[in-house]
């Protein structure tokens, strides 16, 4: 029998995704569960499952192509009676993927792995580093919620891994590598299999065409039904290799020295311009941003506070947070003093319900923090700020920003927001105006503390005690922090931004506030 395998809705209400790759190959056995694609959403990378036992019979989409939610991706061949299955498949391949993205519903095994009627709950960092390090993930013992194996579980399993045919394939590996370093290639040229045939995916050897690299010549030490096997990885190194050889060809020449044994092939002229798909996460936070833009009268409201004070405490703690195994930043302060200042102003706390024509605030505080990523910037949300410690928040927060930054991170993570933090000023700069994460109503945005002369006036006992007990109308160095607050001018006024601007400030000013 041959079934017809939809690609199914991986997110929520998702209309396409991208293929971003194959994890098999026409003529390829798989077994149900056994992640056949990886696929990306809005916000992440998921792995979608093979609903049946069988045999790859034909790929009908394209690694980098959009694809359909309902769209047939790939068939398989099988031996089981189809009947009454066709509308299964999607079902049960929609609850795989959501088992494998969803890190809160995952369950204990007996074994201790991840794992619910044999499947491994895993990101899909993990499941690829298990396969380039040659990994069973099956075999590898979770440390995550629910026994979900991360990246550090896998590489600890690898590490520990120490059996008879690891050491023989080190063995091997190393003879190999001897071997070939008692036969070097010539100069500036790079050691080519010369295979007359070779075996590859489609997308590797699109990419071969692309890197001007003959197949046969790529040297691999894997096989399938006895022909050599070439990744792309494999494809990469070989191009690599060859320009590098080119390149140390061409200094050669022009230093006046023979070049050796190698064709001199001219090199590539660089493009005045480049073209790339906008698909995936980057048109998806494109069209955020248009939306919130285009829907979200914007108004930044832009400020500084003098954080000498909160410099120092944080100089303190930070010794006992790295005690406590904990990287504390100065995030988790913010967090707390935009609570402070959310719980004042409520109204910034909130949202229009525009087919409803209400305003809704939220006495909830849950503050997304944006992490810039190698796919673009995705917000994950800290839930429940306000009844968490500094070291708690840091460490949930650091846990989230690092499963955005590797893709792993879950699509609910990032969900449920009722405000905003942007910290630009740790690539650099002082001011911003930060787009506001639609359907929320305002976004913080934090710049760079810098040193500045200021003048310290203190007025009060408060005032005193900040400034470190100078003399008033003083000229001293202080540690300052500048602010930039967009708001939802349809909800939120002018006068509301900026008092809640003063609490905020006043909190961070006084750092011992939060302790209140």
């Amino acid at each position: 029998m041959v079934r017809k395998f939809e690609l199914p809705d991986v997110g929520e209400g998702l209309a396409e995704a991208e293929i971003v790759s194959w994890l098999v190959e026409v003529g390829d056995t798989v077994t149900e569960d056994q992640p056949v694609a990886e696929v990306e959403t809005d916000k992440a990378v998921v792995e979608v499952p093979s609903p049946v036992n069988g045999t790859v019979k034909e790929i009908l989409a394209e690694e980098g192509g959009m694809v359909p939610v309902g769209n047939v991706i790939i068939t398989f061949a099988t031996e089981e009676d189809d009947e009454g299955t066709d509308e299964s498949e999607a079902e049960s391949a929609v609850s795989a993927v959501s088992e494998v993205d969803d890190e809160g519903e995952a369950e204990e095994s007996e074994s201790g792995t991840a794992a619910k009627g044999g499947r491994v709950f895993a990101s899909p960092s993990a499941r690829r580093l298990a396969r380039e390090l040659d990994v069973d993930i099956a075999a590898v013992e979770g440390s995550g919620p629910g026994g979900r194996v991360s990246d550090a579980d896998v590489r600890a399993h690898a590490e520990g891994d120490e059996d008879e045919g690891v050491e023989s394939a080190v063995t091997s590996a190393t003879s190999k590598i001897e071997d070939k370093e008692e036969e070097p290639a010539p100069t500036g040229d790079v050691a080519r299999a010369g295979r007359d045939q070779t075996l590859a995916a489609p997308a590797t050897r699109r990419l071969a065409e692309e890197e001007g690299v003959d197949l046969d010549d790529v040297p691999t030490d894997e096989t399938r039904d006895g022909e050599a096997f070439v990744r792309p990885e494999q494809v990469r190194e070989f191009a690599e290799a060859q320009q590098a050889a080119q390149a140390a060809d061409t200094e050669a020449v022009q230093a006046g020295q023979e070049a050796g044994a190698v064709s001199t092939t001219p090199e590539r002229v660089d493009q005045r311009e480049t073209r790339e798909p906008y698909t995936g996460i980057r048109r998806t936070i494109g069209k955020q941003m248009e939306t919130s833009k285009y829907t979200a009268p914007h108004v930044t409201h832009h400020d500084e506070v003098d954080v000498t004070k909160l410099v120092e405490t944080r100089a303190r703690l930070k010794q006992e947070a790295e005690e406590r195994g904990q990287k504390l930043s100065y995030m988790p302060f913010v967090l707390k003093a935009v609570v402070a200042g959310l719980r004042e102003y409520p109204v910034l706390n909130s949202q229009l319900d525009e087919e409803a024509e209400e305003i809704v605030t939220k006495h909830y505080y849950n503050i997304g923090v944006a992490a810039a990523t190698d796919a673009g910037l995705m917000v994950p949300v800290v839930d429940a700020v306000d009844q968490k410690g500094l070291l708690q928040l840091s460490e949930e927060m650091n846990e989230l920003v690092a499963a955005a930054r590797d893709r792993s991170i879950a699509r609910e993570e990032m969900q449920g927001g009722t405000f905003s933090i942007t910290n630009f000023g740790a690539i650099g700069g002082e001011y911003a105006t930060p787009i506001i994460n639609y359907p929320e109503t305002a976004i913080l945005g934090l710049g760079e503390i810098k040193k500045k002369p200021r003048v310290v006036d203190s007025e009060s006992p408060r005032d005193s005690e900040a400034n470190g007990a100078a003399v008033s109308g003083e000229v001293v160095p202080r540690h300052v922090l500048t602010l930039s607050l967009s708001i939802d001018h349809r909800v939120i006024d002018g006068a509301e931004a900026a008092a809640f601007t003063n609490t905020v400030k006043e909190h961070l000013q006084n750092p011992e506030l939060l302790l209140l």
